[in-house]
């Protein structure tokens, strides 16, 4: 699943710090908090491509690598890798910069896919 790009400021498309209410049972950051994280990252590339409202319709792929722990900055850097008639394929990786001691991690990447739609919900042609 993997892609080509290295992260950077370029293709980073969200950062947030993980907060205490987002910990599951075990103190680590609950891993459906880091799905929404990623799938608005993708979500804002992909209507940045589209040019109008999107839809996520699926998850193709997700892996968790790594947990993400209370305070790690949590980077969400993408790239659009298929664009069909009214769907995108994005490709999202999570990396934290862990605080306590300066590193960077990818933690978790997956496969996000988009529908273009309009003001109904009907799905619309992408931009080229």
């Amino acid at each position: 699943m993997s892609s080509s790009f290295t992260p950077s400021l370029d293709n980073l498309a969200s950062r947030t710090i993980a907060m205490p209410r987002d910990t599951n049972p075990s103190g680590d950051i609950f891993g459906g908090w880091l799905l929404s994280q990623m799938d608005l990252a993708g979500g804002f590339l992909a209507a940045i491509k589209a040019k109008g409202r999107i839809t996520t319709v699926a998850i193709k792929e997700m892996t968790f690598h790594k947990p993400v722990h209370v305070g790690d900055e949590v980077s969400c850097y993408g790239e659009i890798t298929r664009v069909g008639n009214t769907s995108l394929t994005v490709y999202i990786e999570a990396w934290v910069h862990r605080l306590k001691s300066d590193e960077k991690i990818k933690v978790t990447e997956g496969e996000f896919i988009y529908v273009a739609i309009d003001d109904e919900g009907k799905p619309v042609p992408v931009s080229r």
